[in-house]
Order: C-alpha cells, then structure tokens, then sequence
C-alpha cells in the first residue's frame, strides 16, 4: 500500500469517521503543546489556511447561518397570500404548464387555495401565514425575497445549485467559499459547521479548494452521554501512547511528501485538518453541551417540548458555534416536500420549526449578535398554486420565497412580486446566484473576485452570473 498517497487523500471527515486517529483526553493538552510549536502548514502569505482574512471591503457581516428547509416549503401558504389563488380554488389551471417538467399527478389539473389563513405581523404589516406565530412576532426584523428563482425542479440538482451556484459539476459549497474566503474567528473550530445535513455530502464539500475548508458534519444532537456529535472525536479502545505515535507517523509521513513536492495544497489542507481535528477535541465537546445553558434559554427553542426538541437543540447549536466564532453554521430540516396531504402536513413542519427558528433570533438580538450575523432561511424551490394528487403541491422553480435577517439587510420588507397565483416571478427577481452574490457582498467579499483557479481557469461561488440585490441592504 502506498502510505504517501493514503494519507494525500484523506479529508478532514475522512480524519473524523477514522477511529485509529482518535486521541485520548488524557493526552491532549501535552499534545497541544507540542502541536502548537510544530511547523504548520502555511499559504504563499505565510498564515494559517485558517486565520482571519481581511475582507475586500468593510462587512455588514461577519458570519452567515442557514436554515436550510430541504423539500421546498410552500411559498402561498406561508408568506406570498394570494385572493386570486383562494378564489379559484377547484377552477382549472389560466396559464400553462411548461412542457420540460414532470406531470406525475396532474391531469386536469385545478387551483388549490391557500392551506392557512393570513394576518399582518409587525409595524411593518407584513403578511405572513398564521402557521407561524412566534416568527411573526419578529416580523420587522425579517426581508422577504418573494421573487427567488432557481432553475431546476427535480430536489437533487436544485439543491446542489442552492448549495454550489452549480447545477451539476462538483464545486465547493457556499460555506467552503465563505471559509476560503475570510478565514475563522477562532482556531479551535472548524470555519464551516453543518448540523444534521442528511444526505449529499457534495452539498458542504470544498471540491477543489483546500480540504480545510469542507464543512464538519454534527451527526447527533441529542442530549445522550452514548452518542458523538461527530463521529470518533475520541478514541477509548487504545492507549493514549499508541494513539499519539499513529499521529505523529501521519504527519511525518505528511510532511515529508509536502517536502518532496515542494507545494501541495492538497497536502497542506490534510495537514492542517489533522491539527483543526485535535484542537477541536478540547473545544468541541465543551460547545455541544448545553447544560449550562438557563431554563429560560432551551424554553425560548423549544427544548424540552417534543414537536421543537431536535429542531430547537439544532439552532441553539448554531448560536453557539455563531458566537464562538464560526464562520458559516448550516441548520438542516427535512420534511418539506409536500406532493400529498398539504394541509396536515405544512403545519406540521410549521410546529417543528417555528418556535425554534423565532427562538434563535430572539436569543441573537439578546447577545447583540443580530447585527453582525446574517440568517438565511429557505429551501431549494417552492410549490405550485396548482394541485398535485388532489391535496398536494408540485415543485416550483419559477417563483418561491426565502427571507434574510440581520446582517446588513432591511427588515420589515417583502422583495419581489410574482404572478397572482404565486407562480413566477414578475418583479425583483432573485436568482440563486443572485442571494450568493448579496451573501458574499455582506460579508464585505466581491463575488466577482472571490475565485480559485482550477483546471485552468478561475472558479467562483456565483460562476459568470449573480447580482448584489441592492434594494435590500441596509
């Protein structure tokens, strides 16, 4: 076996799911120590892949947390209404169906009105689904983008676009791009942190861009003493000893092929992975704790309760790895994707998320770290005005909502107009690419000139597209 090119490609997830790297407690302060005074693995600059990078221009922001809601939620039931689309309900469809898309479930198909009632939240009177009451009460601190499009209706390939800018080919995630980009405000943890992400692991890679930079998965956010938040942190089954001369065999072994090659990003980025995952044994565990957070605070996210638990355990999680100094934090729930049975479904999900996500801004804006953190809330479409199976919604592409908070954006606005059916988007368009360039552009980096070279030209989050959506910025 060629050790040399074993331990070229291994990542930092490879590093964490290989329980023969784990190291004791015992041994980790000593070997911290050592660490510290090690040579490190350093950029043409000559800092850490990891150290604070000044921006390309003052920031409105300095880290980003996504709440991903994976299946598309329905953008006319929770925050576009429609009196068009509830007084047609049951007629036949007024416009056409594109002919590229599927049509499972469609024949004939009808108008379904709006599942939930509306009322005007806020000073600012902004018109939000009755599903969601403890986020309506931070209605003014919400800028809904009404008009998104993306370009993709099939889940995979829209997702990965939501994730990448790129429909198909394997690039680095949004987050790896953030990292890349401005580095970490604490050397203890990774820049970029996925919580519960599911499957795709394409989706918080860093492809091509140093491997320091790919997300961490957090694999468990329970409260059980038997469960790892990520996957072999430590390793109980040998001595300290044996486990510490496994480590400095892979270094060595490291080290000299980074020597031999002279420069190899690649290398470097496994290097530095292996010393982010044993300082992260001293400060990880002390984060995914909560118990020593106040009664008061699990109360605001609903900890505690069963509909909100995990949800509420996943966004407390991203408050503290937001205030300890990570970069990009992405929240994962699932369940959106509502073909059949809408109108028992949606509010499901509804009680799930909505105490917790109006927890995590409350607990934000308490901590002073609203201002500086931009939330981005949404999935990879929305749903069609039309029927699917009778009480269902098909994807839509076309025409959806997300909404920002905090960060450098207005609040109490809606951008964008769609059709009176909530079915494309009219005006204040916002492209995928386009949120990529606005998110890039609050946390002070142009998209333009955020890029990587690689196979021979440069690479960006945004491609050859995107748009800084002004209007919304503060």
């Amino acid at each position: 076996m060629n050790l040399f090119n074993t331990a070229k490609n291994v990542s930092r997830r490879d590093f964490l799911d290989t329980s023969a790297c784990g190291i004791g407690a015992i041994a980790l302060n000593a070997m911290l120590q050592e660490l510290a005074h090690a040579e490190q693995p350093r950029g043409a600059a000559g800092v850490s892949a990891l150290s604070p990078k000044q921006p390309h221009f003052p920031a409105r922001a300095k880290r980003v947390i996504f709440l991903f809601m994976n299946g598309g939620p329905s953008q006319m039931d929770l925050f576009d209404y429609k009196p068009r689309l509830k007084e047609g309900a049951g007629k036949p469809i007024p416009y056409q169906l594109p002919n590229t898309e599927a049509t499972v479930g469609l024949d004939n198909p009808t108008l379904l009105g709006p599942v939930s009632s509306f009322t005007h939240r806020g000073e600012c009177g902004l018109y939000m689904s009755e599903l969601l009451p403890h986020l309506g009460r931070l209605a003014d601190d919400l800028c809904v983008l009404r008009g998104m499009a993306a370009d993709s209706p099939n889940h995979p390939v829209a997702i990965r676009q939501l994730h990448t800018g790129n429909l198909f080919d394997p690039v680095p995630s949004m987050g790896a791009w953030v990292s890349y980009g401005l580095g970490t405000e604490n050397q203890e943890l990774p820049s970029y942190i996925t919580i519960l992400p599911g499957e795709g692991e394409r989706n918080y890679s860093s492809a091509f861009l140093p491997a320091i930079h790919q997300g961490t998965a957090i694999q468990n956010v329970e409260s059980s003493p038997d469960k790892a938040p990520i996957r072999h942190l430590t390793d109980v089954t040998l001595p300290e000893k044996v486990q510490r001369r496994r480590i400095d065999m892979i270094q060595s072994m490291n080290r000299r092929q980074l020597d031999r090659l002279q420069a190899d990003q690649q290398m470097e980025g496994v290097i530095e992975s292996f010393l982010l995952a044993v300082r992260m044994q001293a400060e990880t565990p002390r984060l995914v704790n909560l118990a020593d957070e106040s009664k008061s605070t699990l109360e605001l996210y609903g900890i505690g309760d069963k509909p909100t638990d995990q949800f509420g355990r996943q966004c407390l999680l991203a408050r503290r790895f937001a205030e300890a100094g990570v970069r990009f934090v992405q929240v994962t729930l699932g369940g959106w994707d509502h073909h059949n049975g809408i109108a028992k479904n949606l509010p499901e999900r509804c009680a799930v998320s909505d105490k917790p996500v109006a927890g995590l801004l409350t607990d934000l804006k308490l901590r002073g770290l609203l201002d500086d953190t931009l939330v981005i809330w949404g999935g990879e479409f929305g749903r069609t005005p039309h029927a699917q199976f009778g009480d269902g919604r098909e994807h839509n592409p076309h025409g959806f909502t997300m909404w920002m908070a905090g960060g450098g954006v207005k609040g109490g606005i809606a951008h964008g107009v769609t059709d009176d059916f909530a079915y494309r988007t009219l005006e204040g368009k916002v492209h995928i690419n386009d949120l990529h360039a606005t998110m890039l552009h609050l946390l002070g980096l142009d998209h333009e000139r955020l890029t990587f070279d690689h196979h021979g030209r440069p690479f960006r989050l945004t491609d050859v597209a995107g748009h800084v959506v002004k209007e919304i910025l503060t």
